[in-house]
This record gives C-alpha cells, sequence and structure tokens, in this order.
C-alpha cells in the first residue's frame, strides 16, 4: 500500500466515521459504504495529483 492509499484510507475511517455518529450508516451497510467512499477518496487524490503534475509540467 503506497502513501496515498494509507492516506486515503484514513480519510475514508475519518469521513465512516461522522456518517455513523450522525446516523447515515448503520452497521448493515458498512462495508458498502466504507467500499464506496474509499474509492471516491483515492479517485479525487489521484485526479489532484494529475493535475497537479500536468500543471508542474507546463511551467518548465
Amino acid at each position: 500500500m503506497d502513501k496515498i492509499e494509507k492516506q486515503a484510507l484514513q480519510v475514508t475511517k475519518e469521513i465512516v466515521v461522522k456518517f455513523i455518529e450522525v446516523g447515515r450508516i448503520s452497521p448493515s451497510n458498512f462495508s458498502e459504504n466504507f467500499s464506496s467512499i474509499y474509492a471516491d477518496v483515492v479517485a479525487a487524490v489521484r485526479e489532484q495529483q494529475a493535475v497537479l503534475s500536468e500543471s508542474g509540467n507546463k511551467d518548465s
């Protein structure tokens, strides 16, 4: 697991905990929601990373 995946896992955990606290996620649908949220977080981070890489290349 690379650094980005570890950070995404931590962010996902925090999001899911908040959703549990407010009653949006329950034990019965935890795994479905966790997987979905994790995939979205990883995709968002990787997309932002690609954008930053592209903008860095344009400045050169």
